[in-house]
């Protein structure tokens, strides 16, 4: 019987898979998350083949290991986690009123198949006041999550719509990941 194998150290990932009832085991990934001038979806795969070649090798041969990344994009530019309040803020005035794209490039491999794919969801926030803003920012919520902030915790009051996967919002669309892992099976 092949292990699942998370290779992420994001709590929203491992949710996703605990709450579709999914036994895994978790491996972090120390692979490099720097690069230039790349597109959001090329950027994500990008960063989810280097999880994936970084932790292969600690991995059994009947392993099915699945990497991902995530990002926001607005406006042609790339939010991922802020570095600071001040980052943090600018990211919120510009998801305002309102529609951003969140990219999560996943990538799965079994017995030497790799599959690898990016999936977008569309998120509309409401316009945000100033005090929005400054008491999120200053509840240390946006900090660690790309587009500085998590639509699971109080962001959610944030979001006026979405168009796609919410779990990919979350950074992982596990319906889309689990039909590409039993394709990989053969089931």
């Amino acid at each position: 019987m092949a292990r699942l194998v998370l290779a992420s150290s994001s709590v929203n990932r491992k949710q996703i898979l605990e709450r579709a009832g999914l036994e895994f085991t978790v491996m972090v990934s120390d692979a490099d998350e720097t690069a230039e001038g790349l597109a959001p979806d090329a950027l994500v795969q990008e960063f989810a083949r280097r999880k994936m070649e970084a932790v292969l090798p600690r991995c059994l041969p009947d392993d099915i290991v699945v990497t991902a990344d995530t990002v926001v994009s607005i406006d042609n530019e790339i939010l991922g986690k802020p570095h600071d309040a001040a980052e943090a803020s600018r990211f919120l005035h510009m998801l305002s009123g309102r529609t951003h794209v969140v990219y999560t490039g996943v990538c799965i491999e079994y017995r030497g198949r790799r599959v690898t794919f990016c999936q977008t969801t569309q998120v509309q926030f409401y316009p945000l006041s100033e005090k929005e803003i400054a008491d999120y920012v200053a509840s240390g919520e946006p900090f660690g999550k790309a587009g500085a902030y998590g639509i699971q915790g109080p962001a959610a009051l944030f979001v006026e719509g979405i168009v796609g996967d919410y779990n990919n919002i979350f950074g992982l669309p596990a319906a889309h990941v689990m039909r590409e892992v039993k394709a990989l099976l053969g089931e």
